[in-house]
């Protein structure tokens, strides 16, 4: 028996654009990137979260704010997280946009680091990760994941290292 596609499968994907879940491009550049590059990276992840999280109607939860709703999901992705290498390195509450668009402002940013671009992949393709993707979607109004070069790579940036 066929099993439904999983939130992150590109037949989902399309249906869901936005800067809450990554578009199917996105992660087929990603995963095309990690075969010619597998050095350590590191995810920043800026997150604004909504006042009531929005579970869709055929989700199990209890309804809760969006903070509430990330930490679920965050609770679930720190063992997958772990289990392929990935680690939380800084995390901070956002207090104030210096250089930005007016209306642009995060609730929290965090940095994550893993081992390689395929050890993300394998993070946010696992289906126990899967499982738990609606509520981060639930949690989240808008969010950035940018991927950088691990932490090693900023003293080069500035003349020094």
């Amino acid at each position: 028996m066929p099993t439904e596609p999983g939130p992150w499968h590109p037949d989902i994907l399309n249906t869901h654009m936005g800067c809450v879940e990554p578009t199917g491009e996105q992660l087929q550049q990603l995963a095309s990137d990690a075969a010619a590059d597998d050095a350590p990276i590191t995810m920043l992840n800026m997150l604004r979260f909504r006042e009531q999280a929005a579970y869709p109607d055929d989700f199990d939860a209890e309804p809760c704010s969006g903070e509430q709703a990330y930490a679920r999901y965050a609770e679930g992705a720190l063992a997958v997280m772990s289990a392929v290498g990935g680690r939380p390195i800084w995390g901070a509450e956002a207090r104030q946009p210096v250089i930005a668009p007016g209306d642009e402002c995060w609730d929290q940013v965090f940095l994550v680091h893993y081992p390689s671009r395929s050890a993300f992949i394998a993070m946010a393709t696992d289906p126990e990760y899967l499982a738990i993707v609606p509520h981060r979607s639930a949690a989240l109004a808008d969010s950035r994941l940018i991927l950088c070069d691990a932490p090693e790579a900023a003293p080069q940036m500035f003349g020094s290292g």
